[in-house]
């Protein structure tokens, strides 16, 4: 839909705890994609980017730990493209 001004309006999913911090920062959102957002947020809340990176990295220990220790077990895909003198 088209919402004037040479702008089109997008009805898009955007991670939730973003939002909120942003909100909580009196940040507004309406020119940002999530990507954008992230960096922007880095910058003026390090600390709420950095609790978010430590959550992620708890929610997802199993998993990380699991996928490390198949890579271990089985190597990695390409490894087979590795030079012969490394």
């Amino acid at each position: 839909m088209f919402a004037g001004m040479g702008k089109v309006e997008l009805n898009i999913g955007t991670d939730l705890e973003l939002i909120e911090q942003a909100k909580r920062l009196n940040i507004s959102i309406a020119s940002l994609d999530e990507r954008a957002l992230r960096l922007h947020l880095q910058k003026v809340d390090p600390a709420g980017a950095e609790d978010r990176a430590k959550r992620w990295a708890e929610d997802n220990a199993e998993a990380i730990k699991d996928h490390n220790r198949r890579i271990e077990e089985r190597g990695l895909l390409s490894d087979h493209l590795k030079p012969r003198w490394l």
